[in-house]
């Protein structure tokens, strides 16, 4: 049922998960079966709790009823947010399945790792002792937050160059920096995508799969969208580096978007595509 409604959350337009004793017993069920097969894996780093839980912050920008219409309206109905109070307690619990001897069993050297919700001060006060530090029951866990130009756009970041620069300078380099006094926190997704690129108002990431049309031809010449790209990138990564770790969004692009007509600009979600046409700032 859903702990999003996104169109990559199982079943788009319903979010419903969280209110199902059952659905939600489930999940802690996989995450020990998780725990128990890879848990003494050397290539593990961690398990993630759950995957953007749609929020009481993040309903109303991501307005998933009117972006990703339920195919089945009578599923849909009581979709709604994820109060962060059940979240937190729902993380407390499954962090204890997961450590747990007898359940999950996940060595302490294995990282629980949870999303923020898209509201990363909202985890401030989390698992804290009396002191203020995190409490002694809880080890090795981190704060992942997924952060996109697009979601910046959303919040009314400027669309152009130096707006881009601007916010992730301002905004999100703080931000993480403030965070990581709590958590180790990890850039779990971003990438270089944005509206200038597409050469239209994306409406925050939207494409021809949510109705929007995109361009039918390119805005920017090679050398506008290199400089544009490496831009944007090299903001980003002097942001992320406050943190622990970022992860890009994604490694390959199945769409093809030189041929398919309304997909221009969104080969930058590729990371094989953005690092083969030099979008890059150079390593020195």
């Amino acid at each position: 049922m859903s702990q999003n409604g996104f169109d990559n959350g199982g079943i788009s337009g319903v979010c419903k998960w969280a209110q199902l004793p059952d659905e939600v017993e489930f999940v802690l069920s996989v995450l020990e079966r998780l725990a128990k097969r890879y848990g003494h894996r050397q290539a593990l780093m961690g398990i993630e709790i759950i995957n953007e839980p749609n929020t009481t912050t993040s309903w109303p920008m991501m307005n998933v009823t009117e972006r990703y219409k339920a195919v089945d309206p009578e599923l849909a109905e009581g979709t709604g947010p994820i109060a962060f109070d059940w979240l937190k307690d729902f993380y407390v619990t499954a962090y204890h399945r997961l450590r747990d001897a007898d359940k999950g069993a996940l060595p302490t050297d294995k990282a629980v790792v949870f999303h923020d919700g898209f509201d990363i001060e909202q985890w401030k006060d989390f698992m804290r002792g009396s002191d203020g530090r995190l409490a002694p029951e809880f080890e090795n866990v981190v704060l992942d937050t997924h952060q996109y130009l697009m979601t910046a756009e959303m919040m009314g970041c400027p669309q152009t160059v130096e707006g881009y620069d601007d916010f992730v300078r301002n905004t999100y380099a703080p931000m993480i920096a403030e965070m990581s006094e709590y958590f180790p926190v990890i850039v779990g997704e971003w990438c270089l995508f944005n509206s200038v690129g597409c050469g239209v108002d994306t409406h925050g990431g939207q494409s021809v799969l949510n109705g929007e049309e995109g361009a039918q031809a390119e805005t920017l010449t090679a050398e506008q969208k290199r400089s544009l790209y490496q831009g944007v990138a090299e903001s980003q990564l002097a942001a992320w580096s406050k943190g622990s770790g970022f992860y890009y969004w994604n490694y390959k692009l199945l769409t093809d978007t030189v041929n398919t007509p309304g997909w221009i600009g969104w080969d930058a979600w590729d990371l094989g595509r953005c690092i083969a046409q030099d979008w890059f700032p150079v390593q020195k």
